[in-house]
């Protein structure tokens, strides 16, 4: 296998990938950022949905 079918290979991979996570993903965002904030909340820690927002942003980088 040569390294131009490689890594069109790889790049199919990932697409498919990309597409059925998102086709598949169990809930939204914004229901993801509740539940984390009712769990963080739950454990004894004081936080704002502002800075719910804030952590998730850092964890996936935007």
């Amino acid at each position: 296998m040569n390294a131009k079918a490689l890594i069109f290979a790889f790049l199919g991979g990932a697409i498919v990938g990309c597409g059925s996570a998102l086709l598949f993903a169990p809930e939204k965002g914004e229901d993801i950022r509740k539940r984390l904030c009712r769990i963080i909340k739950k454990k004894g820690l004081k936080i704002s949905d502002d800075e719910v927002d804030a952590l998730v942003a850092e964890l996936t980088g935007e």
